[in-house]
């Protein structure tokens, strides 16, 4: 039996890695880490009197990302199916620890500061741990998939205590992107497309207005989308900035490095508002380019899903694809003020700590 086991590993560690999606994902962080350093030197000098602070800092990580995902890559993904239950607990305990020591910035609380200069945002850490845990559990209940009570219903309802205790601290986006990658997850393991429907229109829809209604932050976010000069000056500043550098960019971009929208006018252009950057610095042929390396790296992903051996190492695939994929769409979307303002990061490209995750998985 040690022998099979053995064997069995080597056999992994010596399957072929997918040069197209590696490479893509290389241009993708070196072109990400020009543009931090591009983006964040008037910010980083302003702040901290050090141009290069954001980009050592997010370098640092991208050089860990990449030694984490050669390291991951020996490892048999077979081996995480044994702990997707303990994935749910691990994804409550953090958001409980959010509610409990979670430090409070501009009235929400999703920051657990370990020191002064070091954070984390647990939700980042937790759409991880949800791909996993469902991943497990759609292989367990694969035969219950197409009923609406033991399959759907089942499936949302072991998802909402962390989407209450998202809500709690607040944070509407990172609901959104967890329920979304659920939904796709679900899909492909087996569950109906017309129940989605039935409870989309009848629940998820009229409820997801009532939270907008009932809290005025998320109303103003509304309004101000679909007017943002209304409130050119307040709440309509950062979107009309972005716009102005997107517009400004034309065909080709002002040059890299070139940026006047930087220099304060787009509050922290280094992090969620970056795609402004690039519209404006390399203009819609960058921006298409960075679109097109996106879309190969969800057709690598879909590709790597339909080839997997098992239907654990698919939904694994399936739902890291889609966590890439919904966060471009909605990056890109707010950015270009398709759709109402959210705290949203560009994958490879937002200077944060945890894009080094996204690096390594």
């Amino acid at each position: 039996m040690a022998k099979t086991k053995s064997g069995r590993f080597s056999r992994f560690l010596n399957n072929p890695i997918d040069f197209t999606l590696l490479i893509t994902i290389i241009i993708l962080l070196g072109i990400g880490l020009i543009m931090v350093l591009s983006a964040s030197s008037p910010s980083a000098l302003a702040e901290t009197s050090d141009s290069y602070k954001f980009f050592n800092k997010q370098l640092i990580f991208a050089v860990l990302g990449v030694i984490a995902m050669m390291a991951i890559s020996k490892i048999d993904y077979r081996f995480y199916q044994k702990f997707y239950k303990q994935a749910w607990w691990i994804a409550f305990a953090l958001l409980v620890a959010v509610k409990l020591v979670g430090k409070e910035i501009n009235g929400s609380q999703r920051w657990i500061y370990i020191t002064d200069t070091l954070s984390f945002q647990p939700s980042e850490i937790v759409k991880f741990l949800v791909i996993l845990f469902y991943a497990g559990t759609l292989v367990k209940n694969r035969d219950k998939l197409p009923y609406f009570w033991q399959g759907l219903m089942k499936n949302f309802l072991m998802i909402a205590p962390l989407i209450l205790l998202l809500m709690l601290q607040p944070h509407f986006s990172a609901s959104i992107v967890i329920i979304g990658i659920m939904c796709v997850m679900m899909l492909v393991a087996g569950c109906k497309f017309s129940q989605f429907l039935a409870v989309g229109g009848g629940i998820g829809i009229p409820g997801a207005i009532l939270l907008i209604i009932k809290s005025p932050y998320r109303l103003q976010r509304v309004l101000t989308f679909l007017d943002p000069w209304k409130d050119a000056e307040g709440t309509g500043w950062q979107v009309i900035q972005s716009l102005y550098a997107i517009g400004s960019g034309g065909l080709f971009g002002v040059g890299l490095g070139e940026s006047k929208q930087k220099y304060l006018y787009i509050p922290e252009p280094h992090n969620d508002f970056i795609f402004s950057i690039i519209g404006e610095e390399l203009g819609f042929v960058g921006c298409a380019f960075i679109i097109l390396l996106f879309a190969i790296f969800i057709w690598r992903g879909a590709l790597i899903a339909m080839r997997a051996p098992d239907m654990f190492g698919s939904l694994l695939a399936v739902g890291i694809t889609a966590l890439v994929a919904i966060q471009v769409i909605i990056n890109i979307a707010v950015v270009t003020s398709s759709m109402p303002p959210t705290g949203m990061p560009l994958p490879f490209f937002s200077y944060r700590w945890n894009s080094f995750i996204y690096i390594a998985l």
